[in-house]
């Protein structure tokens, strides 16, 4: 049985009726080639939106609090293809948050403890995930994609099985929280990376010019980004593999020991479980060199340091049951990198780039503050032009 996340407590788990062979079909199809295609123009839009709401802004954001909420709705509007309002997306995001924050509380049933509010958090956003969910086939218009959602019902007639409401929102909320910390550790380390190393975000954008994706400053209006496109952009993939080798968002994971060994002279019984530490590997790799050094050209098909062996690079896991997403959020990192070459110019708003911790997952202790500037064709800040136009209509 497939374990998701729901139950009397925010920490609980109960089997979800998937077997496993029916779970690795639906998702085969949430991630394959095809699908993605489907997706890119919307997770393009998603971003785009998101960037000109941070350009738009006169104070400088909080990165990874508007990372959390940028790949929230990507999941929310592209993967479950969910249609909310903008309110109703504020406050299906500040509930998963609330979720999310006491999902490990300690079970104490008191008002004000944070095991009653994850409780109240989850009851309120099964209500509006609910609601979501019967108003899904209500609204068809504009519909051109077939949404996670939607295989994973279809998959399940085709199996005859049909799915309760219960189940729709427990998987649902499990697709929410498997594209959401993760994606948003990674997309604030990739503009971190971006801000400390200006030479790599000028040497992206030749790229892009190269690839006549980018002309006068700006992404071009004749460009059509296409995922083979994204795919062969040598130096982008580059980029953002450094980053996951770097800081990649989660620190380890687990497996289960499927008959007994010996490692370094300590006996490992079939069946146990056993945790592998992913950023260790990165670190300890003698693959690498200057492990702590961001070095996106370590991964060029000249050097190719990932390629001398299979463990050494593993930021989405290893074997088998390596990330089901992760060529999805490739591909959505991939994208936003894109996006922030092209169409905005931004700065850190402190003195010093804040401390980063990797608990739950990699993250700035202390918010990362950057301060962002929409650019029109000439890299002139528009955002200073709407004001002229604003004061005069005034």
């Amino acid at each position: 049985m497939v374990q998701v996340y729901t139950g009397d407590s925010p920490a609980h788990l109960h089997p979800f009726t998937l077997s496993p062979s029916l779970f690795l079909q639906v998702f085969a199809k949430v991630f394959s080639h095809e699908a993605l295609e489907s997706y890119l123009p919307k997770i393009q839009q998603v971003i785009q939106e998101s960037l000109r709401v941070w350009s738009s802004n006169p104070e400088p954001i909080n990165v990874y609090r508007e990372s959390q909420r940028l790949s929230f709705t990507m999941a929310v509007r592209v993967l479950l293809g969910f249609r909310v309002s903008e309110e109703e997306m504020r406050n299906l995001f500040d509930t998963f948050q609330d979720f999310v924050d006491n999902l490990f509380s300690l079970p104490i049933d008191l008002p004000f403890s944070g095991y009653r509010r994850g409780i109240r958090a989850r009851d309120a956003l099964q209500k509006s995930i609910e609601k979501a969910i019967r108003e899904k086939p209500l609204c068809p218009q504009g519909k051109d994609y077939r949404d996670a959602l939607d295989v994973l019902m279809e998959s399940a007639k085709e199996n005859g099985t049909e799915l309760t409401m219960q189940e729709l929102k427990e998987s649902t909320i499990e697709l929410i929280f498997a594209a959401f910390a993760t994606t948003a550790s990674a997309s604030t380390s990739l503009i971190t990376q971006l801000l400390r190393h200006p030479a790599v975000l000028e040497r992206l954008r030749e790229e892009l010019r190269a690839r006549g994706l980018l002309y006068n400053g700006c992404l071009s209006p004749e460009a059509d980004l296409q995922l083979d496109t994204i795919v062969s952009l040598k130096y982008l993939d580059c980029v953002i593999k450094e980053v996951l080798r770097l800081y990649t968002p989660v620190s380890g994971a687990y497996r289960t020991a499927m008959q007994t060994f010996e490692l370094d002279g300590v006996q490992i019984p079939k069946g146990w479980s056993v945790m592998y530490s992913i950023r260790d590997t990165h670190d300890t790799s003698t693959v690498f060199k200057d492990v702590d050094t961001f070095d996106p050209d370590r991964f060029s098909q000249e050097r190719g340091e990932d390629k001398e062996g299979r463990f050494h690079y593993l930021p989405f896991g290893g074997g088998v049951r390596s990330c089901l997403g992760k060529q999805l959020a490739k591909l959505f990192l991939r994208t936003l990198a894109i996006e922030l070459a092209c169409t905005s110019r931004f700065e850190l708003a402190t003195r010093n780039f804040p401390r980063v911790i990797t608990v739950p997952v990699v993250h700035p202790v202390d918010a990362l503050k950057v301060k962002f500037y929409g650019l029109d064709s000439n890299q002139n800040e528009i955002m200073a032009k709407s004001e002229e136009l604003l004061g005069a209509t005034v």
